[in-house]
């Protein structure tokens, strides 16, 4: 396995005594303080968070739109400047590769995937440039991410102007503390969120200016241990323990990385014929369990004395004061309220995903 990369942060956290951890292929800050403190900010107001297991590369030349359009499993023809999809590259049996998200560009398309995927993602497209005018080329960069139902409110006021950003993915240019940087508005919580691309050089400034002791609101840090808890709440695949390379999207409810009529991609003949059979064999679902700790990762589940499923992620939940959890289920034990057990005996049943949404009156237009 490759070294975590390190963060541009790293020294502004190491500075602070705030220890560090591997989290998708970067050491970040597992908590600053509390993770259930930090948790509830996000969920009540906004928390602000080093993004930096996020990587981005390129796709450059003219074919650069036509190639990954038949790449992949989202319409990227649809694309203009200023906009984004999410997608997944399969492979020849449907199976998910790698999955990111894609941002057009006047003159490019920027692909976002964790850093521990970046290099796999290249590669892989890589294989198919046959004749294509088009450069796959790394981009160096840094993200931050402003999460949290005040979070345009916070972003707004940094901006001291609006930020229009209508629709999950759009994008645009912006100055913020004197730096030209990248705006996506993008949830990685299930409450409104933004994502701020810069250089790398250039973060420690705009961490400091958000969320330092100077700034005037005073965003709260957060680590990835919050993190994960709100996007399992929020029912939020990640690739590595939701999905990886024995995975069809249809079976981890990949709906909005999926364009069921925009022709052939790699895969594409696997997804449609689960599609129109009008099921898949196995299912990730919700779980409620009674127990007072999470279960780990692989943890088996049984019916019957037959086993059916297997926890992929878990936490205790602080909006829900319940320890919950994602797992795959066989199709036949999939209907929420299914009563099942975990092998070590805890009591689990099935619940609806995602655990938690935002209020609608909370949603930002």
């Amino acid at each position: 396995m490759p070294e975590p990369t390190r963060s541009p942060l790293a020294g502004l956290h190491a500075a602070h005594g705030v220890a560090m951890a591997d989290y998708h292929g970067a050491l970040l800050p597992p908590r600053f303080s509390d993770a259930v403190a930090e948790h509830h900010a996000v969920r009540q107001s906004a928390g602000f968070f080093d993004f930096s297991f996020r990587s981005l590369f390129a796709l450059n030349g003219d074919d650069r739109i036509r190639f990954l359009h038949r790449m992949v499993s989202n319409d990227i023809k649809k694309l203009s400047p200023g906009k984004g999809t999410y997608a997944t590259l399969l492979n020849a049996q449907g199976h998910i590769v790698v999955d990111f998200r894609v941002y057009c560009t006047e003159d490019r398309l920027l692909i976002d995937t964790d850093a521990d995927l970046r290099d796999k993602a290249m590669q892989a497209l890589g294989r198919y440039i046959i004749g294509d005018r088009v450069q796959l080329e790394p981009v160096d960069s840094g993200v931050l991410a402003i999460q949290g139902p005040q979070s345009q409110t916070f972003l707004q006021r940094a901006l001291k102007a609006a930020m229009p950003l209508a629709q999950e993915y759009d994008h645009a240019t912006v100055i913020l503390s004197g730096k030209t940087v990248r705006v996506v508005r993008a949830t990685s919580t299930g409450e409104e969120g933004y994502e701020i691309w810069a250089e790398a050089a250039a973060l420690p400034v705009i961490w400091e200016s958000l969320c330092g002791a100077s700034s005037p609101d005073h965003l709260p840090s957060c680590g990835f241990e919050a993190l994960e808890s709100l996007r399992i709440e929020a029912g939020i695949p990640r690739y590595g323990p939701d999905m990886g390379e024995d995975t069809l999207p249809l079976e981890a409810g990949l709906l909005n990385a999926l364009s069921f009529n925009k022709g052939c991609y790699v895969g594409q003949e696997i997804v449609e014929r689960a599609r129109s059979r009008g099921h898949v064999n196995w299912k990730l679902s919700g779980l409620i369990i009674r127990a007072a700790e999470a279960p780990a990762p692989g943890e088996k589940l049984r019916s019957d004395e037959k086993e059916i499923g297997e926890v992929t992620s878990s936490c205790v939940s602080p909006t829900l004061g319940k320890t919950i959890a994602m797992a795959y289920l066989r199709r036949e034990v999939t209907e929420p309220g299914t009563k099942l057990t975990l092998t070590s005996g805890a009591e689990a049943e099935v619940a609806s995903l995602p655990f938690y949404q935002r209020p609608t009156s909370s949603a930002s237009a």
